[in-house]
């Protein structure tokens, strides 16, 4: 017998209350029972980052994450952090500097990303790299993302100066 549990917990700042079964995982809750499909699933082994969401901010892989570990904490998907009217700033950038082609590896890069430039609005090579690390692309390679990226840390910079 499968044991289901009732859980509550902020999805994209909308608080969500679901029962699920204690197996379920994160993925599956977001993108099979919720319709959120922004959020990508690939290896099921924690290894791609096509799956990231955010976990009170911080960047999780949704495939090894059991759905009933998120009650009472926030959950970020892609669809959180794209504007209704656009795009992100970070969305923007992966666009003007060819950061993506088949789009299928994005929305995973965008979340890491977003956690990176929330924790660390300055990084440097080192910090962006160590935040893509867990990140794969099998179509653009990492250049452009990582203009990208470094080009969001130098319009900080530059906005901090102002």
């Amino acid at each position: 017998m499968t044991q289901v549990l009732a859980i509550s917990f902020s999805l994209n700042g909308k608080t969500i209350g679901v029962d699920v079964p204690a197996h379920v995982l994160l993925i599956d809750l977001i993108r099979d029972r919720l319709g959120l499909k922004g959020t990508k699933r690939s290896c099921d082994m924690e290894v791609c980052g096509a799956c990231t969401v955010l976990l009170d901010g911080e960047p999780i892989s949704s495939c090894t994450t059991l759905a009933v570990d998120v009650d009472r904490r926030e959950v970020t998907t892609i669809e959180g952090v794209t504007p209704p009217d656009g795009l992100s700033r970070i969305q923007e950038a992966f666009v003007l500097h060819g950061g993506l082609q088949c789009g299928f590896c994005t929305p995973g890069f965008i979340m890491a990303v977003t956690a990176l430039l929330k924790a660390t609005p300055h990084p440097t090579d080192a910090e962006i790299r160590h935040y893509l690390d867990g990140n794969l692309c099998r179509c653009t390679g990492y250049t452009k993302i990582f203009e990208a990226v470094k080009s969001l840390a130098v319009q900080q910079v530059s906005q901090d100066a102002v």
